[in-house]
């Protein structure tokens, strides 16, 4: 039994379904009793109601359980002392494995979400668990938020520049590599960066769309100033609000690259192209495909969003 936190999430349900496809029970633990339905059609074999900060609540959810899939709440201004209430319960529940969903560069403190998972690494490695912690860069299916603008009117809106590169990896492939580490021995003590194999801008993946819509797409970079304003009249505010701010000033100097090596090896496949993504998620059912490439989507795709 692999326990997930975060379970009806985006990444948790991604993963729900790889490990399901590996015939591997899953319990899922999610936060409200409406997210249970969303689990069970991910594949999840059992379910748990609760607060992942609440150490009765864990330890419910983690009992008989040989490792846990932990995903913090996201962009979560209490996000360390999350982490060490689930370290803590995985060591009253004797959990055998213990894998971090963290983030690519989380050493940076120029975002304070990374530099929060750093803390929970550190935590991880003074546990005593045998540990694995996953590094994923940001998702491909991040453009799903805008998959509307994008559709109707061709406008791929960005609050950071246009040139900015990203090592955007596709959650599936994420998922795959994750079911392969809890699965799979040898992976204890390991820290591993899941980058896709490509430096995508935002300019590229406008080209790469309007080649797949058939149309035009533009890239255009949205004054900053602009997004913090309609977020925080949207309800956005604290912690999360300047967290993405702080993101996205990053973003526009720096953007976020990675090396797609180890996620290569862990699947023994490259890792999927945004182009191939693109034909994917935003093409007709009868797109041409590379040889191999399957068309089947991900729940958080078909459904489009959902946190983490």
């Amino acid at each position: 039994m692999i326990v997930i936190t975060g379970a009806a999430g985006k990444t948790g349900r991604a993963l729900t379904w790889a490990l399901a496809e590996r015939g591997a029970r899953v319990r899922a633990f999610v936060r409200r009793p409406e997210q249970v339905a969303v689990a069970v059609a991910a594949g999840a074999s059992e379910i748990v109601v609760g607060d992942v900060g609440e150490p009765a609540d864990l330890d419910e959810a983690l009992r008989g359980c040989s490792a846990i899939y932990h995903i913090a709440p996201n962009v979560h201004p209490d996000e360390p002392a999350i982490g060490r209430a689930v370290i803590a319960a995985a060591q009253r529940a004797g959990v055998e494995r213990f894998v971090f969903h963290s983030v690519l560069r989380p050493q940076l403190r120029a975002m304070p979400h990374h530099e929060a998972k750093a803390r929970v690494e550190e935590a991880l490695f003074e546990s005593g668990l045998a540990v694995t912690v996953l590094q994923p860069g940001p998702y491909q299916q991040n453009t799903l938020d805008a998959r509307e603008a994008i559709v109707r009117i061709g406008d791929f809106a960005v609050p950071y520049r246009v040139d900015a590169p990203f090592a955007a990896v596709d959650l599936r492939d994420v998922a795959q590599a994750a079911a392969v580490v809890l699965c799979e021995d040898g992976h204890e003590d390991a820290v591993y960066e899941l980058a896709g194999p490509e430096a995508l801008t935002p300019r590229l993946i406008a080209g790469h769309l309007a080649e797949v819509l058939g149309r035009p797409v533009t890239a255009r970079r949205i004054d900053p100033r602009d997004w913090y304003e309609e977020a925080r009249a949207g309800g956005l505010s604290g912690y999360p609000l300047e967290t993405l701010t702080a993101m996205f000033a990053f973003y526009d100097r720096h953007g976020l690259t990675g090396n797609p090596r180890t996620l290569a090896a862990l699947l023994d496949r490259a890792p999927t192209r945004f182009a191939d993504f693109a034909r994917r998620v935003f093409g007709p059912d009868d797109a041409h495909y590379a040889p191999g490439f399957q068309r089947q989507v991900l729940p958080s795709e078909r459904d489009s969003l959902g946190s983490n």
